[in-house]
């Protein structure tokens, strides 16, 4: 069985990522449940630069409710928070309370923002995952604004919600981010684009509950899980292969659905 905890539709920027090559994906690859969010919601692009057409928080919002609306016993909802140029309104509140049950987690994107998760400025968002019991699943890594320390701030600061470091500082040696996770109970790290060997070390100094599988799918098209869009394999097949090799079949299943089932709630068959 396999969750993925880190999945994206919407069309911007130079990507095009399908509800149909989600269920593609998954249909072929063999995974059970995935937690959406739409990048159309993304404020600036990998320069810093505004997108020059922007989709407002709650169209977003509504857009993955509506996928996930006609497939809930595969797909989960994360929305994408604005937060540099909007905050959670009435509207976003009301479609939250009316789909909670497919409402699985909120997702940050500094990178995309250049706000950092410990801005003052993101305590109304902190304010409804406490409300509401939502984990804050943010990128890290990139930019000032993404490093990992900062959402381990925000950790801190809310002791009650649990964090998820995506990518656990993508682009670096994942060395500070797997010193953090031990530092605070409520926070995680997750698989997308980290090497098997980083993911290795977390869990020999942290143990296996600390890690949840995640991989940015379908970001290199429907076969994400297969190969990069240069065609060289996967990252993601040396998880479905050789790392189960690696660890104990208890270490394996945590880290591939077991975590992700208790951490968000999500109830399988």
């Amino acid at each position: 069985m396999i969750i993925d905890t880190h999945v994206h539709i919407g069309t911007t920027m130079d990507f095009d990522l399908r509800p149909e090559h989600v269920l593609y994906s998954m249909e072929r690859y063999g995974i059970d449940f995935s937690l959406v969010s739409d990048i159309e919601a993304a404020e600036l692009d990998h320069k810093g630069r505004p997108i020059p057409v922007q989709v407002t928080q709650n169209d977003s919002f509504k857009k993955v409710l509506e996928f996930a609306q006609k497939y809930p016993e595969r797909i989960g909802v994360m929305p994408w928070m604005k937060l540099r140029t909007e905050k959670p309104d009435g509207e976003f509140v009301r479609l939250l309370e009316q789909n909670r049950h497919l409402i699985y987690g909120i997702k940050l994107h500094p990178f995309h923002s250049r706000v950092a998760p410990d801005d003052p400025s993101l305590e109304t968002i902190y304010k409804i995952a406490r409300e509401y019991r939502l984990p804050v699943v943010s990128h890290t890594g990139g930019c000032e604004e993404a490093r990992s320390i900062h959402l381990y701030n925000a950790a801190i600061a809310h002791p009650d919600i649990r964090f998820v470091m995506v990518h656990m500082d993508l682009g670096t040696d994942n060395r500070e981010a797997i010193d953090l996770l031990g530092q605070a109970d409520n926070l995680y790290g997750d698989t997308t684009w980290v090497s098997v060997q980083s993911t290795l070390k977390a869990i020999g100094r942290w143990g296996s509950g600390k890690i949840v599988f995640g991989s940015d799918s379908p970001i290199d098209g429907p076969d994400t899980y297969l190969h990069n869009r240069t065609g060289d394999r996967s990252l993601y097949q040396e998880y479905f292969n050789e790392f189960r090799a690696m660890i104990s079949p208890e270490d394996y299943d945590n880290i591939m659905y077991r975590n992700a089932a208790g951490l968000f709630g999500i109830h399988l068959s």
